[in-house]
């Protein structure tokens, strides 16, 4: 495929796309326009972003998206009060801090056991529920739904860590959603690729500037 063809093959999509994907997209990038800014209303755009994510997903049958998202959700309830209530009484905002050595191995090992039986559910959801179809891609749709736990829940912590959970989540859901022909859904993680490496430096410069403070 040329790139002309795929151009004209994203241009015949967006004119056929529903308005929950168009939507989707939108807030989206602005979820994480306001995450980089380290700004509360990241949290309301991420809602947003949650229920426009429940219909595309549930039609394409990644039922782990659908599943992901409703723990991004809560996750999203949850970082909205923890980044308001949780500081401390000196403190205008909360601070971008790192995990320990010990929280790292829990990160990880969490997301290894949880894509082992993430992908072992959604493998055998069909067997529980009748009428809904295979769950296309479970292994990898098991991968990505994990890793943006830990990303999610380590952000919600304000933990910088988070950007190199979302940086191995974008890169393989630009793939996945390609493959899926969600063409919106694959351009928007590929934008958010390149945001997730500029997170990460806005942050760390954030969290420097905090520690010599």
């Amino acid at each position: 495929m040329s790139l002309s063809d795929f151009w004209q093959g994203v241009i015949s999509y967006t004119e056929q796309s529903s308005a929950w994907e168009i939507s989707g997209w939108i807030f989206g990038i602005l979820c994480v326009v306001f995450l980089i800014r380290e700004s509360i209303w990241t949290w309301p755009f991420g809602i947003a972003y949650v229920i426009t994510a429940f219909v595309v997903f549930w039609n394409a049958r990644l039922y782990g998206d659908f599943i992901l998202h409703i723990f991004f959700f809560i996750l999203n309830v949850y970082g909205w009060y923890f980044w308001i209530y949780g500081k401390n009484k000196n403190e205008s905002e909360i601070p971008v801090t790192k995990l320990n050595l010990r929280g790292l191995g829990r990160s990880a090992l969490f997301s290894a056991v949880g894509i082992f039986l993430f992908a072992v559910f959604l493998i055998n959801l069909p067997n529980w529920i009748s009428g809904i179809e295979p769950a296309s891609l479970p292994f990898w749709d098991s991968t990505t739904s994990v890793l943006s736990v830990t990303a999610m829940f380590l952000t919600a912590r304000k933990k910088i860590d988070n950007w190199y959970y979302w940086f191995v989540v974008d890169v393989l859901a630009t793939g996945i959603y390609f493959y899926k022909e969600l063409y919106f859904f694959s351009l928007l993680y590929l934008v958010y690729v390149g945001m997730a490496i500029a997170g990460y430096l806005a942050w760390r410069k954030s969290m420097l500037k905090t520690s010599h403070a």
